[in-house]
């Protein structure tokens, strides 16, 4: 992953330590090709060799863990001299079915498979010699939207999402998210209805649970929308698969009134867009409009004879009622249709910047605002 190779015949010291720093600044500060940001936003590469980089957590020391879906594997990053770009990595596991989902609470990082909760214990201080991990939870491994995403939320719980194992079926154990402690111990349903959350975040003021899910296939290119779910209490059901985007009936599993009784989404995304990471900015490196609202990442349509998302999208909030939904951060599809990357998730660090993590390119992007 470094951003320079080495030399046969290194130059003396002081001229290599500059050449480096000159190298390492360009890199950190040179845009990516073919993405567009909003006036003021540059987008640039943090780290170029991820390969299928999935979710992402941040450790209390700095440091990047990253998922996998079909790699198998977790990544930890640092970017030791704070320049805008990642300059060592780790492996810390492989061989792992589908270890998407990535938390990191008390010096531990947690890892979701298709099948179990692991955790990695005082993993900072290990990442160059990874511990054993402890199982947590087992979950009961399955192909069709097994991969997890997890999330710590304000009460000291972890979240897990469970979808369903199908494109629209019945099956009332699947399509939840479910939250436990975080010794796996006190496991329950938090929501229903939910065909495929892989992107969940607390609301930095009210502590609510907001997500997004994916929509059934199959109903055509424009139905139904993907969404952008508000759970305010434990026990509610978001209409899967009976109702889809809050008013449209499943024509195998809906009927008169199906969509009475289900709780409707905040915004209708665009459909198939393939909604993923969801994170309310909370940092003051953007400008104050940007506070508090809501960042989505769209992987992008596959089964769309005009394919759409490949962004990342802002949906502009206030009151819990969706006052905008547009483009942030786009350019990963092409006007041809070429694809050059599929955005992720979304992980805010401490100086207000904003990384996207690509599964398509192996790739982890620096959002920031610099005004100019």
């Amino acid at each position: 992953m470094s951003p320079y190779s080495s030399r046969s015949a290194p130059p003396e010291p002081l001229v290599a330590a500059a050449l480096l720093f000159l190298t390492l600044t360009a890199c950190a500060e040179t845009p990516v090709s073919g993405l567009q940001a909003p006036p003021g936003f540059e987008v640039a590469s943090w780290a170029d060799e991820v390969p299928n980089a999935r979710s992402m957590a941040l450790g209390d020391e700095g440091t990047v863990f990253v998922g996998t879906r079909t790699d198998g594997r977790v990544f930890a990053l640092r970017d030791f001299d704070r320049d805008g770009r990642a300059d060592k990595d780790w492996i810390l596991a492989e061989g792992l079915n589908m270890p998407n989902g990535v938390a990191f609470r008390g010096g531990a990082l947690y890892v979701a498979t298709s099948g179990q909760v692991l955790r990695y214990d005082q993993i900072e201080a290990r990442l160059d010699d990874p511990p054993e991990p402890v199982i947590v939870a087992e979950l009961g491994a399955y192909r069709h939207h097994g991969w997890r995403y997890i999330g710590f939320g304000p009460d000291g719980r972890l979240y897990v999402s469970m979808g369903a194992p199908c494109n629209v079926c019945d099956e009332p154990d699947f399509g939840t998210i479910l939250r436990m402690n975080a010794d796996g111990s006190g496991r329950e349903v938090f929501a229903r209805g939910v065909r495929n959350s892989v992107g969940f975040d607390w609301h930095p003021v009210s502590g609510e649970l907001w997500f997004t899910d994916n929509g059934r296939d199959m109903l055509g290119d424009d139905l139904p929308p993907d969404e952008l779910n508000r759970a305010d209490e434990p026990g509610l059901h978001f209409g899967f698969p009976y109702c889809h985007g809050g008013d449209i009936p499943d024509p195998e599993f809906g009927g008169s009134g199906a969509c009475a009784d289900h709780v409707p989404p905040v915004q209708r995304l665009g459909p198939h867009v393939a909604s993923l990471g969801l994170h309310f900015y909370r940092g003051d490196g953007f400008p104050a409009e940007y506070r508090h609202q809501a960042f989505i990442a769209e992987h992008g349509s596959w089964n769309r004879s005009i394919p759409i998302g490949y962004r990342i999208s802002l949906v502009r909030l206030e009151d819990n009622r969706a006052l905008s939904y547009e483009p942030f951060i786009s350019g990963w599809l092409g006007p041809d249709g070429e694809v050059s990357g599929r955005p992720v998730d979304l992980l805010e660090l401490p100086d207000g910047s904003l990384l996207v993590s690509d599964d398509h390119a192996g790739r982890i992007y620096r959002i920031r605002y610099t005004g100019t």
